[in-house]
């Protein structure tokens, strides 16, 4: 089977787009047809997810190459919640689509490794969790990044290390300096180096680097200092970012990010811009509307 990134690439190349939609379940928003009674009971609202993300798939996979569950929806449920979120990662893949677990995962040695063996499937159906790709976290240092390579380039797998991220507060600690680099910048000369070790003849190496949307100009800067390394875009849409934010990730390569929306997807009948066409009865259409709006959005930018 192919690697990460030649899946990825062929998914973004043949739908034109390189829009991703996270899969972001929150009880207090579902369309009152999943909720039936008023329940706190886990099990209830975990079907209840299921069922929500699997219509979202089935809206989403004719029009984007991936989707992006975001795990601690789903953990805080306990054990329904993991298995519901097993049986969408699942049916997401079947239905054609790279699945990219947002666990924001990050530890040394073997714990490490056993977070990678969870979750890093890849193509080799040995994983818990079937994901193509996870999310990590780095801030322990190098060492931390070892075993997830380590299994990602062993099953295909691919990762997006957290480098430079969406949220305000990022600044606090990813801007301090040490020797004129700021964290944020030496996290990524190491995933810049790890992918010139792994591509092979790929553009793109298989270990990604998450890059808000929020921050424009770090992350043209941040495109010339990983010119090898594939990113992922959050801060899109709800966050605030737009089209024109996000043109400097591209570099002429269209498969060269993937931008998230979640939210303004998942929950499009309750945004302002929606409310006016759409309610709780017709969800369904919002989420196609909101997601081909945002594709049509994208190929506004002058790269993708």
């Amino acid at each position: 089977m192919p690697g990460y990134i030649t899946r990825l690439s062929s998914r973004i190349h043949s739908l034109k787009t390189s829009a991703l939609v996270g899969l972001d379940p929150r009880w207090d928003l579902l369309p009152a047809e999943l909720k039936g009674a008023s329940t706190t009971d886990t099990q209830t609202i975990a079907d209840a997810f299921l069922r929500f993300c699997v219509e979202i798939i089935d809206i989403v996979a004719p029009l984007v190459p991936a989707v992006k569950p975001q795990v601690a929806f789903f953990e805080q449920l306990g054990p329904p919640g993991l298995t519901a979120l097993h049986d969408i990662m699942r049916y997401a893949r079947r239905q054609g689509l790279i699945v990219i677990a947002d666990a924001k995962r990050g530890d040394i040695g073997s714990t490490a490794e056993a977070y990678a063996d969870a979750w890093l499937d890849g193509d080799s159906g040995q994983a818990a969790f079937p994901a193509d790709a996870l999310t990590i976290n780095p801030y322990l240092g190098p060492d931390t990044l070892q075993p997830f390579v380590h299994r990602a380039i062993e099953r295909n797998a691919g990762l997006y290390v957290l480098v430079r991220t969406s949220n305000p507060g990022a600044t606090v600690y990813q801007d301090r300096r040490t020797d004129d680099t700021t964290l944020f910048e030496a996290v990524a000369d190491t995933v810049q180096s790890l992918n010139e070790q792994h591509r092979g003849n790929n553009t793109f190496g298989p270990i990604g680097a998450v890059v808000g949307a929020t921050w424009p100009q770090e992350l043209v800067g941040l495109r010339a200092r990983m010119p090898n390394t594939p990113f992922l875009i959050p801060g899109y849409g709800s966050q605030g970012g737009t089209a024109a934010d996000i043109g400097g990730a591209f570099d002429g390569h269209v498969e060269a990010a993937l931008i998230n929306s979640s939210r303004a997807i998942n929950f499009a009948w309750q945004r302002p811009e929606w409310k006016g066409q759409y309610n709780d009865e017709t969800w369904r259409e919002s989420i196609r509307a909101a997601t081909e709006a945002m594709i049509n959005d994208l190929r506004t930018t002058a790269d993708a």
